[in-house]
């Protein structure tokens, strides 16, 4: 299914839920919809299933214009972050009602598909067994094996793993980009957790405040937001973000810090990839962002050495976020593994200017991070 969104603009009353937008998804792919609570993504996928009809735009599927024809008429499946399951059904039953309802399966045939579902999505033990008796992660999981069962050519799942724990959250995210890898259908994947796009790959749609900001392949939006608007909502934790001034002196460009710290662009980041990117003067007001990954306990040569205070540390599943009052300002620093930081006690970082993201006055993205650097790419 080729989806396309031709200035699709969506308002309830006085309020704009949707700025008017353009979107062409990338066939039989997943398409991620990344934003805060409220950005938009539920309303533009009801308007991608024909819930909703959008106050102006057109929505084509292969070409047709399907902007007022009916979710009924419509080749869609749909799971939103409320679970919805047939109560009076059990969990095969469930399962198998849109196989049984498309017809050209025997039974056999239907078991199969059904089991192999039940035993991706950690339900098995449970199919002989009415929704009620589930737990609402067991539910949410029966609505989701339903809807991949149904192999629509447009797939819609709003913040599906939303109600799940941790664990399961980070199995399932595996085992759905295989689903999603080896069917045919085109998918569209809401959540408000940047590394669940990551995880998912394909594509990612960034939304805010009902406004589509960026789309494209899901690493290059990662790795070359375009605004800071971009890197904020495709950031986990925040992106650290420092204001400065950009120079030009006789030794190469850098950036001026607060507290007369400057962090010199030995290794200096790519142009960003817009032709259009605004080009830096010296003296211009710029943002310096700055991923928390970014952050390092161990110094290299050329890098920014900075002395910070621990405020605070914590532990996230397999990571640990140290919070820091530094000379530029307040600082986060992501660690990979469990590690234990005494809160006031000094604590210097490094950072290379290799890592970091130089934003312009208007908050355009005007040189990214340069990966060769870490990667050893020519």
């Amino acid at each position: 299914m080729k989806l396309e969104l031709e200035r699709i603009e969506h308002r309830v009353g006085p309020a704009t839920w949707l700025h008017p937008l353009d979107l062409a998804l990338a066939p039989r792919t997943v398409t991620v919809l990344l934003g805060a609570t409220q950005a938009g993504k539920t309303t533009l996928m009801r308007v991608m299933a024909g819930l909703d009809v959008p106050t102006s735009g057109r929505v084509r599927v292969d070409g047709r214009d399907v902007t007022r024809v009916p979710v009924r008429d419509r080749q869609v499946a749909m799971v939103y972050q409320q679970f919805i399951n047939y109560p009076s059904m059990t969990v095969a039953e469930n399962i198998a009602s849109p196989l049984r309802l498309r017809g050209g399966l025997d039974r056999s045939a239907i078991d199969t598909r059904v089991q192999a579902l039940a035993r991706r999505l950690h339900i098995e033990p449970f199919l002989a067994r009415l929704p009620a008796e589930l737990s609402g992660g067991q539910q949410q999981r029966v609505a989701l094996a339903r809807a991949l069962a149904k192999a629509a050519p447009l797939m819609l799942l709003d913040e599906p793993l939303a109600n799940l724990d941790y664990k399961l959250r980070e199995e399932l995210r595996e085992e759905l980009g295989s689903l999603f890898a080896s069917g045919e259908s085109t998918v569209v994947y809401a959540t408000t957790e940047p590394t669940e796009a990551l995880l998912l790959g394909g594509y990612t749609a960034v939304l805010d405040q009902g406004e589509l900001l960026q789309y494209g392949p899901t690493a290059d939006v990662f790795h070359r937001p375009r605004s800071i608007r971009v890197a904020r909502a495709f950031s986990d934790p925040p992106m650290n973000l420092v204001a400065g001034r950009w120079r030009e002196g006789a030794q190469g460009p850098g950036v001026e810090l607060p507290g007369g710290v400057s962090l010199p662009m030995l290794q200096s980041p790519r142009p960003a990839a817009d032709p259009a990117a605004p080009a830096l003067a010296d003296g211009d007001a710029v943002t310096l962002g700055i991923r928390a990954s970014a952050l390092r306990l161990q110094a290299a040569p050329g890098e920014l050495s900075l002395s910070g205070r621990v405020d605070l540390s914590e532990i996230s599943g397999s990571d640990s976020f140290v919070h820091l009052h530094t000379g530029i300002g307040e600082l986060v620093m992501q660690l990979p593994g469990v590690h234990d930081f005494t809160l006031g006690s000094p604590l210097q970082v490094h950072l290379a200017s290799h890592r970091v993201f130089v934003f312009d006055s208007e908050g355009a993205l005007a040189l990214a991070p340069d990966r060769r650097a870490d990667t050893g790419e020519a």
